[in-house]
């Protein structure tokens, strides 16, 4: 009797999972080129480019001169002519000078004529955020585009999600905005060496748990992980949600989740206001507002623009601590009034951590 042998993995960085992705999609498909400002740099992509140009040459990895809008206009007119383009953004801040090919054309030519055209690029933004690189090189612009008719949006937050989710973008036959982060480059974990491809607009549960969800985007589900594992140390049980793909979301798993927990916590690396946080939160209000036993509590960044200051980037992104604290906060809901109390503002009486918790993280 045969059995199907496992997929053989190894641990490797999320940045090597990129690198290998790109690898092996242009390896076995001609029509892949990738273009973008800085591809063979290590100083703009990280090692996620390493040798591409050496093995396809400059016909398919091409380093144009600084023209975000012409650059991403020549992607697009390449994939509707049945080529397969990545365009590289080295700062996703960059992609604001190609918003025109994005919005207006990449994003609608599918609709437009009927179906019968379709868009199979992936614009891939570089978030670079942290390192004193301050507003213009730290941006992450996901909700900006979770709004936007016509794309697809993917945030991998492992190793794995990392090279799947990039050569199932690459396979898309419509546009997919791919956000990877720079501070998951050296995360490493379980990759087969296959090629293989992750589906867009699943999530997955990264942690199991039982009285609250969190749900939590890109780098912040790695802080989501060890926030729960502080809380089980306390005896809350904490489920982790990694959404990995935002448009379209997972809303399947997102209420099966918070029906079972009762309480939802978004942490996630945008701005508040019309971001991330506030599309997860207005669907649960929406669909599934009775299960909830407290409001929704989302984790954000401030309203801001990022500090080029590096004290100030400390107090500027989320990490563990806000996570860890707003979890007890939900946890301390209404406790002494079970389901008749009201909503009320967070206790600035909750314990903080010990001294050196939460240091190693």
């Amino acid at each position: 009797m045969c059995t199907k042998s496992k997929p053989q993995t190894r641990k490797i960085k999320y940045v090597e999972a990129i690198n290998e992705a790109f690898h092996q999609i242009m390896e076995s498909n001609d029509n892949v080129f990738v273009l973008g400002v800085g591809v063979n740099s290590p100083w703009y992509v990280g090692r996620s480019m390493s040798g591409l140009y050496e093995r396809f040459g400059p016909d398919r990895v091409i380093d144009p001169p600084v023209a975000e809008n012409g650059i991403t206009g020549i992607a697009i007119g390449a994939a509707l002519a049945g080529m397969r383009p990545v365009v590289v953004h080295p700062r996703m801040d960059f992609m604001y000078l190609a918003m025109d090919q994005i919005v207006n054309h990449a994003a609608s030519w599918h609709y437009m004529f009927g179906g019968r055209v379709n868009v199979p690029v992936t614009i891939r933004g570089i978030v670079n955020r942290g390192g004193e690189q301050a507003a213009q090189h730290s941006q992450n612009l996901a909700a900006l585009f979770m709004h936007v008719p016509g794309l697809k949006l993917v945030a991998p937050s492992t190793a794995y999600d990392a090279k799947g989710l990039l050569i199932a973008s690459i396979l898309d036959d419509n546009p997919v905005i791919y956000i990877d982060d720079r501070w998951l480059y050296e995360n490493q974990g379980q990759v087969p060496q296959d090629v293989y491809e992750v589906p867009i607009g699943k999530a997955i549960v990264s942690r199991e748990g039982d009285d609250i969800t969190i749900v939590a985007t890109s780098y912040l589900v790695w802080e989501a992980v060890r926030a729960s594992e502080i809380l089980q140390a306390e005896g809350i049980s904490a489920e982790v949600i990694d959404l990995r793909s935002l448009k379209p979301l997972d809303t399947e798993l997102l209420f099966a989740s918070v029906a079972k927990t009762a309480r939802l916590l978004i942490a996630d690396g945008t701005w508040k206001t019309c971001g991330v946080a506030a599309e997860i939160s207005s669907c649960v209000a929406e669909n599934i507002f009775d299960c909830l036993r407290a409001p929704v509590a989302r984790i954000t960044l401030p309203d801001t623009p990022a500090p080029a200051s590096s004290s100030l980037e400390k107090c500027f992104y989320p990490r563990v601590q806000q996570i860890v604290l707003a979890a007890r906060d939900l946890l301390d809901y209404r406790r002494s009034h079970g389901l008749q109390g009201t909503f009320r503002r967070p206790s600035a009486a909750l314990s903080k951590p010990e001294e050196g918790t939460l240091a190693r993280y």
